[in-house]
């Protein structure tokens, strides 16, 4: 006799196709991926395998380490400059000053582009010969000088600076939100108690950010490791190869070298890495907290 218990739960019957897919378009293109960079494929995929011999070589090209150097720069400097701007904005439009919405709504618009757009309106503005260098020059600062997409020295912080304009507005959206959700009371009762409103941010609110904090990394994290299309449309990778980054390194091999063995070894690294530094952080924000509650 089938008890209510041993019944199939119609819910999870539906899910099982959904799952299926999810499993093959997702874990089985990664697997298939990882298989082929073990592979002498260049044009085309085939089964001549090779070892480790296309992680050798891709550990041997300057380009691919410049690449990774400059993605380390790029997402440290990309991921904390938003989380510092958005939550200082949030802070400011918290104080219930005039033109919130306007202003709220001002700091969230970059977010509405994609990066394509975002990077040709900052290449347009560092363009030494059309942008804010010539303006001012023009007013008569001669040595004025902001052409940093072309300056190798300075690319890479030219791509910084367009990220920070193009997410900041979304990480404040989220800090306002968890601002606003926060009980008046825990102001009231600071102000009692005379503590400076500094020392309030950091010690109180900060920490009780912190799950929206985490969303925003996640969020911020993963633009990080889309960031060919902002890398392609400002500076296109250079000058030489100053703002080169993983995802140039794999598209480029994919379709324009013709070495798909190289660019899979280099798609495996990048996704073994995000997930070695991913996923132990997650499963210590998320997981063990929710053992530890459910063990209270």
């Amino acid at each position: 006799m089938t008890t209510p218990r041993s019944r199939p739960n119609m819910a999870t019957l539906v899910l099982v196709p959904v799952w299926g897919v999810v499993l093959a378009a997702y874990v089985g293109t990664m697997l298939w991926t990882a298989q082929i960079s073990f592979t002498a494929s260049r044009l085309l995929p085939v089964n001549e395998y090779v070892g480790f011999d296309q992680y050798e070589r891709l550990f041997a090209s300057a380009r691919w380490l410049v690449s990774i150097q400059n993605i380390a720069i790029f997402g440290f400097l990309f991921i904390v400059g938003c989380l510092v701007i958005g939550f200082v904005l949030a802070v400011a439009l918290d104080q219930k000053i005039r033109f919130e919405n306007t202003l709220r709504t001002i700091f969230l618009y970059p977010y509405a582009m994609s990066f394509i757009v975002t990077g040709l309106i900052w290449q347009w503005l560092m363009n030494p010969g059309l942008g804010i260098q010539k303006a001012v020059r023009d007013w008569g600062f001669e040595s004025f000088r902001f052409d940093w997409a072309v300056d190798r020295e300075m690319a890479l912080y030219a791509v910084v600076l367009a990220g920070l304009w193009q997410a900041s507005g979304l990480v404040m959206a989220l800090m306002l939100a968890g601002l606003r959700g926060i009980d008046q009371e825990l102001w009231k009762a600071t102000r009692i108690d005379g503590i400076p409103a500094w020392r309030v941010y950091l010690s109180i609110v900060v920490p009780i950010l912190r799950p929206i904090i985490i969303t925003a990394v996640v969020l911020l994290a993963i633009s990080v490791v889309k960031s060919y299309d902002l890398v392609v449309a400002l500076t296109n990778g250079g000058p030489g190869i100053a703002t080169e980054v993983p995802a140039k390194f794999i598209m480029d091999h994919l379709f324009t070298r013709q070495n798909i063995g190289l660019a899979t070894a280099a798609a495996t690294v990048m996704m073994i890495t995000v997930a070695a530094v991913l996923a132990p952080w997650l499963y210590m924000e998320y997981f063990r907290r929710q053992r530890a509650g459910g063990a209270a």
